[in-house]
């Protein structure tokens, strides 16, 4: 595996135990979900572009520094909208792009039913938001549908990952970097995570 960044950071390792609980209830989760998407977009930040700005403080001038407005958020839908609030708590300015793939409980084949991304998206470092990455299907269709509209610095931020989605990343996006607090162990027949945390937006949602 390569171009994994993993988050080793004590907050996001307590609010990913209280995640994966089964006895978490919906508003709890949703709290803590929060936090672990905060953590993981200020690592992704690191690479995020600034610019020198000049600003008056009530005492003085001082130099300071502001980031281009140059990135996109795109969720999965529909777990993916629970990163976005956090994301855009941090950087309201930000422009969303949607893909909605829905996943065939059969075959694991995801399904596009809508896609709408902003203009100008070559010229912008695009955040693929997935709280869980699996098979990578879903997630590795959306980055295709990405480059398609000339998108060409992608990053996934995801909390929870499986090694087979990490390498199925890997093999055909190996330009795209992921940063996740948790790489779990496996898939099991029904491809989810183990030990992972069950269905994410099911749980996220109350549904």
């Amino acid at each position: 595996m390569h171009n994994v960044q993993l988050i080793d950071h004590p907050l996001a390792k307590h609010s990913l135990t209280i995640l994966r609980d089964k006895q978490t209830d919906t508003e709890t989760f949703r709290r803590h979900t929060a936090i672990v998407s905060q953590i993981i977009i200020m690592e992704a930040g690191r690479n995020f572009k600034i610019k020198k700005r000049h600003i008056e403080t009530p005492v003085a001038g001082a130099q300071g520094f502001e980031i281009y407005r140059s990135m996109v958020f795109v969720p999965v839908l529909r777990a993916g909208i629970s990163m976005l609030v956090p994301a855009r708590d941090f950087l309201p300015w930000t422009p969303v792009g949607f893909i909605g793939l829905e996943r065939d409980e059969e075959t694991a084949v995801a399904h596009e039913y809508y896609k709408k991304f902003p203009d100008h998206i070559e010229t912008k470092l695009v955040l693929v938001l997935d709280p869980m990455l699996a098979t990578g299907g879903s997630v590795s269709d959306t980055i295709f549908r990405l480059k398609e509209k000339g998108a060409k610095r992608i990053y996934i931020a995801c909390i929870v990952a499986a090694p087979e989605g990490i390498k199925r990343i890997n093999q055909e996006h190996p330009d795209v970097k992921i940063y996740t607090s948790a790489i779990d162990d496996h898939l099991n027949e029904k491809k989810y995570i183990v030990p992972g945390l069950g269905d994410f937006g099911d749980r996220y949602f109350g549904t």
